[in-house]
């Protein structure tokens, strides 16, 4: 509950969002900046880098973990789940909402990962992560996601298109063990 923003967080994210004197006027008041053609606001976005214990080794203990990859036929690239925030909706809440709509899997928050900050068509994006654990469901294919596939970290980052997303794997292992979700 304590994850949704405040309007004033909103208008922070947004770098657009100045507020200046009017001129001419008596008693100046402020008014917002318009938004340069071709940006806007801020995009807030929220997902996770879903993960399951590895395999038993031979010898006794576990191998690397399985991090969940997912293919995008729209943009025929391979990510990790994540989507916009809903009008309103918290952060925490996005992240479990994008998680179960790309993987069918209902998912247990681990810690935060690192923010990610990139531009989509010369507008400022802002994608939170955490690493998640799956507790019930299971994939079906679909027009947004078509194919998930689980895979050890190397493969998983090898298999990921953006850089950006292959340095949410290395966060998630750099995470004490037991503390991944």
């Amino acid at each position: 509950m304590g994850d949704r923003l405040t309007a004033a967080q909103q208008r922070a994210a947004n770098p657009f969002h100045v507020r200046r004197p009017v001129r001419g006027r008596a008693g100046a008041r402020t008014v917002a900046r318009k938004a340069v053609p071709g940006y806007g606001p801020t995009i807030l976005a929220a997902g996770g880098v879903l993960w399951v214990p590895g395999p038993p080794k031979k010898n006794g203990g576990l191998k690397k973990p399985r991090i969940a990859v997912i293919h995008r036929p729209k943009y025929d690239d391979w990510s990790l789940p994540k989507g916009k925030l809903d009008p309103g909706e918290g952060w925490r809440t996005a992240a479990l909402r994008e998680l179960y709509e790309e993987t069918g899997m209902r998912c247990v928050l681990g810690p935060e990962l690192p923010t990610q900050h990139y531009l989509v068509e010369g507008r400022p994006k802002e994608v939170r992560y955490w690493a998640a654990s799956p507790v019930v469901g299971s994939f079906t294919p679909g027009r947004e996601v078509d194919r998930l596939e689980w895979l050890p970290p190397k493969k998983a980052k090898a298999r990921l298109t953006h850089v950006r997303d292959r340095a949410l794997v290395d966060a998630l292992l750099a995470l004490p063990r037991g503390a991944q979700g």
